[in-house]
């Protein structure tokens, strides 16, 4: 098995909902209190650093392990890994002969047609399934826009087009990738720029003076 997958699929097993409702906890906190203060909990141990233990470990477990994972790992990925493999997979030959090459055309159009479709259909579907909705203030011309910068494509691209292609072709996969990802990045930004609110004005912005209340 390539590690790749082995890793797609540790990472498809990993759970997404805590261990521990905020409702349970909340009573723990409660119990914990209470416990503290003199009223005795027989399922609570009687040293103080004990309790505190057990509610950092209740406290740890309602958060989804797919989040503390993802928590974890992001600073080693985001600093470490993907500039490394930035580094040793980037480099290309460019070659003016081989701008309207089929297999760069090809990457452009995956990227900037392709992955929109691919994460806009299945959402519509799903959505009008009932199986998922629409996060809140979420609008379909917004995830639009996020579709198109989905587009957006360096490591996982690179690394898939050295899976798939010979050497001949992966300098043409390599500028396809650059110059679909520039694409995306323009017409997401573009899209997004037009059609939603400026900050601020949104469904999601605050009523006037809710700052202050919040403060107060």
């Amino acid at each position: 098995m390539h590690p790749t997958v082995a890793g797609v699929l540790l990472g498809l097993s990993t759970p997404t909902r805590a261990l521990i409702g905020g409702r349970s906890f909340r009573g723990l906190l409660r119990d914990v209190v209470s416990h503290l203060e003199g009223d005795r909990k027989a399922y609570l141990p009687d040293d103080p650093h004990a309790v505190l233990m057990q509610v950092a470990e209740g406290a740890r477990a309602t958060v989804p392990p797919l989040e503390r994972l993802e928590t974890g790992l992001h600073p080693w990925v985001a600093f470490g890994i993907m500039p490394l493999f930035a580094l040793a997979n980037a480099g290309v030959h460019s070659d003016a002969s081989e701008l309207l090459h089929p297999v760069e055309v090809a990457v452009v159009a995956g990227l900037v047609v392709g992955k929109p479709v691919g994460i806009l259909l299945p959402s519509w579907v799903f959505v009008r399934a009932g199986v998922a909705r629409l996060p809140g203030g979420v609008s379909w011309l917004a995830m639009v826009g996020g579709g198109l910068l989905g587009g957006i494509g360096f490591t996982m691209a690179l690394f898939i087009a050295g899976l798939a292609l010979d050497a001949s072709l992966l300098d043409p996969a390599k500028i396809g990738i650059l110059i679909g990802s520039v694409i995306a990045g323009v017409a997401g930004f573009a899209f997004l720029y037009a059609v939603l609110p400026p900050p601020g004005t949104g469904p999601l912005a605050r009523e006037p003076g809710a700052a202050g209340e919040e403060s107060r």
